[in-house]
This record gives C-alpha cells, structure tokens and sequence, in this order.
C-alpha cells in the first residue's frame, strides 16, 4: 500500500504540479471557506468570501457581532445560506467559548482533543473538521473527501463500504506525518477528482494514473 499511495502521488504531482491550496489569505478565511464549501462547489464560496472582504468583516470578533440574518444575507453565494450562518455562528461561539476567539490558542491544543472539540461542534463533520486542522492550522491529519473515496475505490485500493476513518488511516500510517505532503496529496486528488476522475463519464483512457 505504501509503494501504490507514493506512486500516485509521483504520477499526479509530476502530472499537474504543486496546486498552492488551500486559496486563502488568512487561516480564518480558510476555517470559514471549509464550512461554506460543504455541498456547493469552490467558485461559489469565493463569491461568499469576497462578500465578507468588501464589508471588512473576515475577522473572528467581527463576524461575532454581526447577527446570523445579515451574515446569511453576505453568504448567499455559497447556497443554503441560512444553515451555513447558523454553522459558522456555530463555529463562532466555539472558538470563543473555547479560546476566547484566538486561533493562537486554539492551534496550541493537541490535535487528536481538538479534533474531538471541532466534531462537537454542530455542523462540523470529519472533513470539515479536518480541513480547518490541515490547512487552516498545520495540523498534520489527512483530508477525505468524495474525490478522494471515488479515485480509491476505482483503482481497487478500498471498498465501497470503506468508512471516512479506515480510508484516512490508509494515508496517515502509510505516510509520512507531514503538512506538506498531506495538503499537497489532498489537493492533487481534488485535481484529478474535477478533471478525470468525474462522477459520471470518466476519462480514464487518458487519466494521469493510468
């Protein structure tokens, strides 16, 4: 297992280059941009963001204040606004509940504690949590995604029924712990995922793994 995963991830990198995810200026934007991503696509989120941009509201105590109806109302972009104000309010109130609204504190707890902080949070599933973890605070945990279930399962390295947690630890013991090449892995697969590896009609014929 470990030969195949460094394979792939040679043929991909060799294939496409570095990918400079996650596209973010601060690592609020990003814990923001991973709550506002769940079920719509990436151009979506960034309309949302530069909403929030151009009323100067991407910081932790700005959002804080700003009722849950207006928030809605700057990230309507993203879809299903309503419930993604209601999951960054979440979000809001732990991180200042829990470290008083500073990322510094909040990136100086163990990972596997925060992880388990971040999965209490309504809203916040395993790659949500994990996102904010990898690329919002260097945490070294590997991301999964439907990209990444889908190119496994195609190339007979799991089975469909394989959970979340049994494919991360594919990733986490057969590689080494390192942000680098979690992000970098991650966001290549996410690459191939969007351009070969679709849904419906893949173009396996001329797939970089193949």
């Amino acid at each position: 297992m470990r030969a195949q995963l460094k394979t792939i991830y040679e043929k991909l990198y060799s294939h496409f280059g570095p990918q400079h995810w996650w596209p973010a200026s601060t690592a609020f934007e990003v814990m923001l941009g991973a709550i506002l991503t769940q079920n719509t696509n990436w151009s979506n989120v960034e309309k949302a963001i530069d909403n929030l941009k151009k009323h100067k509201l991407l910081k932790p105590h700005k959002l804080k204040n700003l009722s849950a109806k207006k928030l809605a109302a700057l990230i309507r972009p993203a879809g299903y606004y309503n419930i993604k104000a209601k999951r960054l309010k979440n979000f809001l109130d732990f991180l200042f509940g829990n470290f008083k609204g500073s990322l510094k504190a909040m990136t100086l707890k163990n990972t596997p504690a925060l992880r388990q902080e971040l999965l209490s949070v309504n809203g916040v599933g395993p790659e949500t949590a994990d996102s904010i973890l990898l690329y919002a605070l260097k945490k070294p945990i590997f991301v999964i995604d439907a990209y990444t279930k889908r190119i496994l399962l195609r190339h007979n390295l799991i089975e469909e029924d394989t959970g979340y947690t049994e494919i991360q630890d594919l990733f986490m013991q057969n590689l080494k712990r390192s942000v680098r090449l979690f992000n970098e892995y991650h966001a290549l697969l996410v690459k191939l995922g969007k351009d070969y590896c679709l849904k419906n009609k893949p173009k396996c014929e001329i797939c970089p793994l193949k």
